[in-house]
């Protein structure tokens, strides 16, 4: 079977600051699908988030953009590789601009926290300690 890959697509009031907050987080951008409509997120080689500005997001729905400021629709959780990236990254989202919505969750063999980016998105980040993955 071919490896699946992942394109969450979000909407954003202003692509250019946003794509400074991730590139602040130490993402990159696939500068093939990215122009000033959209913005190609990359997070690892099967996993991206499109950033698009509202307009064009509107092309591909007709229904209301969710402001993500007032309403939840999607929690996009990332797993990471330690429990020091998962408090990288939210120190790093929250100097960026960002902030802190939840406390972070100490469950002994699972770590997690999270962030809003500039848009409201709410982004957890989890840390599973492997020898309790089967």
């Amino acid at each position: 079977m071919a490896t699946k890959q992942i394109f969450v697509n979000l909407p954003v009031k202003d692509l250019p600051k946003s794509k400074v907050f991730f590139e602040a987080l130490g993402y990159s951008f696939n500068p093939q699908f990215t122009d000033e409509n959209a913005a190609c997120l990359v997070i690892s080689d099967t996993i991206y988030a499109m950033l698009l500005t509202e307009e064009f997001f509107k092309r591909f729905t007709s229904k209301e953009i969710v402001d993500a400021k007032k309403s939840t629709e999607v929690l996009v959780c990332l797993s990471t590789e330690s429990r020091a990236e998962v408090d990288d990254l939210v120190r790093k989202a929250v100097a960026a601009g960002g902030r802190v919505y939840n406390d972070p969750q100490d469950h002994g063999f699972m770590y997690g926290h999270g962030f809003e980016d500039l848009d409201g998105h709410q982004w957890e980040l989890a840390f599973m300690e492997p020898s309790h993955v089967q």
